[in-house]
């Protein structure tokens, strides 16, 4: 048996979650920073630098959830920062339009060809939202195909075999929702294209799109089986159906032009977010021009947003993709290189302690399952062993290194992970898992 890493002192953070709980439901203003899942209370980040947050108490951690992915360069990089600065300086918001708009957009279609027109939201969710509302006027019809496992945000139609957080807490879907507009959505099974033409064949014409993370995120990571996008890709222009990928996750991250770059995707639809404001609150959802003009004012489906393009959003994710765009031949290869790195390393250390692990990997995102089958849909990732991806998930952060508290979802991956903490990780698994077979 071996003992359990020694704790940290957290004094301050523990502290401090008490008090978040007299004011936000289970002290937190989002479920999945919650520990809940996995034991334990959550650090309280003070700050963070590059590929380290520093909590509370002074500890520091080598991040790998990168505020949910849009950290791709790390935090605090110093462009990213004076350009949010110059930016504040004119004023946090105006209500009304600016050149940074148009600015980003620019950068956003260079990298998105499918994107002939968009607008800028303030989160996935609302990205997701109306890009399903847009779908539903632009074919006249109400059916919506989601995948299990599958998360686009909590709008009420799209809380249905969610993955991430529902998948985490065990919730089948969510009070509150209508059962008239749940029905309204149908989950199929990610990666198996036959429920996909059943589902066409059981309700023709009647079915307005398709909704999918092109790579799961939200049930841990799940890359599509070979020529599974392009199959569905042929199938909703069969039957007259939009394709909207949704991409809040995958964008910027898995490639330049993220899984629609990566897989040859080419969408009616696509919503973005995230690394779009360089991890300030924005969402995207854009795509061909007959659907986009639509939307009011120019057409009938009315969305609006008094935040919309905010423009300190706008200047970080200016300064963000354009890092990208002049650098994208050196970034690129070097997450691939880290990422495959750490995430065999890590695997490699699970074999030795005779830990049972699958690990799924696309580009800088990836998880590891704690099972000794594949996976390659939300049904076979149920089926790890969330005790033990609890265990494991404790030991690691009290020796520095912060994973997603959570089985069901991706770890990322920045620029600013490089070869000491590519060691450090792996010297932490390897007695993690020691800890993970002994208790």
């Amino acid at each position: 048996m071996s003992s359990k890493p020694p704790v940290p002192t957290r004094t301050r953070s523990q502290a401090l979650q008490l008090s978040a709980e007299r004011f936000f439901p289970g002290g937190v203003n989002s479920p999945v920073r919650a520990f809940r899942a996995v034991g334990g209370a959550p650090p309280f980040i003070q700050s963070a630098a590059g590929a380290y947050l520093t909590d509370a108490d002074g500890n520091r951690y080598i991040d790998y959830f990168g505020s949910w992915g849009p950290m791709i360069l790390g935090h605090a990089l110093p462009p990213v920062v004076e350009a949010i600065q110059r930016a504040a300086a004119n004023s946090a918001s105006f209500g009304a339009s600016t050149a940074a708009e148009v600015d980003l957009a620019e950068r956003i279609v260079a990298c998105y060809p499918a994107i002939e027109k968009m607008r800028f939201v303030s989160s996935g969710t609302e990205a997701t939202m109306s890009a399903i509302r847009l779908a539903r006027a632009a074919t006249r019809r109400k059916i919506i195909i989601k995948f299990e496992g599958c998360y686009h945000g909590h709008a009420d139609g799209l809380l249905v075999k969610a993955g991430s957080g529902l998948a985490t807490f065990g919730i089948p879907g969510s009070a509150g929702v209508p059962e008239e507009v749940a029905g309204l959505t149908h989950a199929l099974p990610y990666n198996d294209i036959a429920a996909i033409e059943a589902a066409f064949d059981a309700h023709p014409d009647v079915i307005a799109a398709v909704i999918i993370e092109p790579i799961v995120g939200n049930a841990g990571c799940i890359p599509p089986a070979p020529g599974y996008l392009a199959a569905l890709r042929a199938l909703t222009r069969r039957e007259g159906a939009l394709l909207i990928v949704d991409e809040v996750m995958t964008g910027f991250r898995v490639a330049l032009g993220g899984a629609c770059q990566l897989y040859e995707i080419d969408p009616d639809l696509i919503t973005l977010g995230k690394i779009v404001g360089g991890g300030l609150p924005v969402g995207v959802f854009g795509g061909k021009r007959k659907y986009m003009d639509q939307l009011a004012p120019l057409g009938p489906v009315y969305q609006a947003g008094t935040l919309s393009g905010n423009p300190l959003a706008m200047a970080a994710g200016i300064a963000t993709i354009s890092y990208l765009q002049a650098h994208a031949e050196e970034i690129y290869p070097q997450l691939e290189a880290t990422s495959k790195a750490v995430f065999e390393g890590v695997a490699a250390e699970a074999v030795a302690a005779g830990v049972p692990l699958t690990t799924n990997r696309v580009g800088s995102m990836g998880t590891w399952f704690f099972t000794p089958d594949p996976v390659t849909n939300y049904e076979e990732a149920a089926k790890s062993d969330t005790a033990a991806f609890g265990r494991f998930h404790r030991a690691m952060l009290d020796q520095g290194i912060w994973l997603p508290p959570s089985q069901f979802e991706a770890a990322f991956l920045s620029t600013a992970h490089g070869k000491e903490e590519i060691a450090a990780t792996i010297a932490a698994a390897s007695q993690a898992f020691k800890f993970v077979q002994g208790e």
